[in-house]
């Protein structure tokens, strides 16, 4: 249809791709930008905080966030993506930002309320655990911000939400740089640069909402709507509560059962290994629509060699996550107590170790959701979750009492370990049996690398440089003969 228009009217039609083709350049920078400065300034606000604060009290923040995030995440019931949905194809957008508003509010106040009282009954709990209460009035503005989020990123005003995301965490981590060298950094300070920041992130995002986006907060119960909305978000409820349980529930057991001061070393190198994983943002939308238009733009048997392009591509993304893997595990121990001084990096040595081991199955499962998402495979997608958030729960209850934070990441393995064999069985590709093989085996070339190198010689630069060069040889030789990657990594660029 765009052929034929360009046809009759030549430069209107060039014009209009210019014009789509250029908004869609400058929607990708805002949300690149957005990514990358939060990124870094989270990065600054943990490492200022792990480096100017005791472990204990490290650990409780630490602590106190992974239960707020993950409630409030938990609260959300999936409706934030639906609410996208609704505004971006102006299906009753206004009226779903204004429900999901109102849902908000009311959610927030009742968790808030419920550990005001749970204060008062539970006096000794919360005289520990005090941080929760004041960090939960912050974290509480955060939640009642995230309707504007929706609404700005429903309407693609990306330049908008670039301002919603990264002004309160400049002013922030901004904030507490300042007050580390300055010295003055301690407990109090640290609450009140968090509880303001968040506080601001609200006031800001209200009023880009009202004068950019013309979108004034309209707080109108709709009981019919708000029932609607409940039962459109609720094949994405299950998935949003066992994904926010997955991600911090081990930091949350580890607070309760291991102390502050485990859950502190436990939670650096956790947050390191995310922070590693970064490459797999990158590819993960990319691998969405790349799929999407396979499993329904192609017929079946156009199908075949598409996805055997794909298959490469994630022998590629193994690589990467196994390079990554090695890099961690060797160069922790020196390079993080350099930076804190000896504080995390020996003493985490074991737990990196094992939290880098899951880096591939992280790539592989991914790639196999995608695969699955595009299909619409969502009930299985839903049960897998389920499965794996079980088994990560039953493992942190028995390893963490025992082995502590090396117990947590254990616990994260074997959940990942499943996970890949329940996507690896139920997925229904005729190409899963072959190529899932021959994926793993690249990692399996990681190990062995490191070990002879480690046993060859000391200095761990030169057990870097020796596993590295192991590591290319044998990945040489397992190389399938007339496989080539950088075309297939093209042909899968280009689908």
């Amino acid at each position: 249809m765009f052929h034929a228009y360009q046809h009759t009217y030549p430069a209107a039609g060039r014009s209009y791709l210019a014009g789509m083709k250029k908004k869609f350049i400058h929607d990708i920078s805002a949300s690149s930008f957005q990514v990358i400065i939060n990124q870094c300034c989270g990065l600054l606000i943990f490492y200022i905080l792990s480096a100017f604060l005791s472990k204990s009290t490290f650990g409780e923040i630490n602590w106190t966030l992974a239960v707020l995030l993950t409630s409030f995440n938990i609260l959300s019931l999936g409706m934030d993506q639906v609410v996208v949905k609704r505004i971006a194809s102006e299906n009753n957008g206004v009226q779903a930002f204004s429900l999901y508003a109102t849902h908000t509010i009311i959610a927030g106040i009742i968790f808030y309320g419920i550990l005001l009282l749970a204060g008062f009954i539970f006096d000794g709990f919360f005289i520990q655990y005090q941080l929760l209460l004041l960090l939960g009035i912050g974290k509480l503005m955060i939640f009642f911000s995230s309707p504007f989020k929706q609404l700005a990123t429903g309407l693609e005003k990306y330049r908008a939400l670039v301002l919603m995301s990264t002004g309160s965490n400049i002013t922030r981590s901004m904030a507490l740089l300042i007050f580390a060298l300055l010295h003055q950094l301690n407990i109090t300070i640290i609450i009140i640069v968090f509880v303001a920041g968040d506080l601001a992130e609200l006031v800001l995002c209200y009023y880009i909402a009202h004068r950019t986006l013309k979108s004034p907060l309209q707080i109108r119960w709709n009981k019919t709507g708000y029932v609607q909305l409940i039962k459109e978000s609720l094949p994405q409820s299950g998935v949003a509560i066992f994904t926010s349980t997955l991600a911090r529930f081990d930091w949350i057991l580890l607070g309760l059962l291991a102390g502050n001061i485990i859950l502190a070393e436990y939670s650096f190198a956790y947050k390191a290994f995310e922070m590693a994983s970064i490459p797999l943002l990158v590819i993960a939308p990319i691998l969405i629509t790349r799929f999407t238009k396979i499993f329904h733009n192609q017929l079946p048997e156009q199908q075949i060699g598409k996805l055997n392009d794909l298959w490469v591509l994630l022998r590629i993304e193994m690589i990467i996550a196994s390079l990554t893997a090695m890099i961690l595990c060797i160069c922790w121990v020196p390079l993080i107590d350099w930076i804190t001084v000896g504080r995390y990096g020996y003493v985490n040595r074991y737990t990196i170790s094992i939290l880098a081991a899951t880096m591939p199955l992280l790539y592989l499962n991914n790639f196999l959701w995608t695969v699955n998402f595009a299909k619409g495979a969502l009930s299985m997608i839903f049960r897998v979750i389920l499965l794996t958030v079980l088994a990560n729960i039953l493992a942190d209850i028995i390893l963490i009492p025992h082995f502590k934070g090396e117990g947590a990441a254990t616990g994260y393995l074997l959940a990942m370990i499943i996970q890949s064999v329940l996507y690896i069985r139920k997925t229904s590709l005729q190409s899963i049996p072959v190529n899932w093989q021959a994926c793993l085996i690249i990692p399996g070339c990681a190990l062995p690398s490191v070990l002879m190198a480690s046993v060859l010689v000391q200095q761990w630069w030169l057990v870097l440089t020796a596993s590295l060069s192991m590591f290319c040889i044998l990945l040489f030789l397992i190389q399938r003969p007339g496989q080539h990657y950088l075309p297939a990594f093209k042909r899968a660029a280009d689908i």
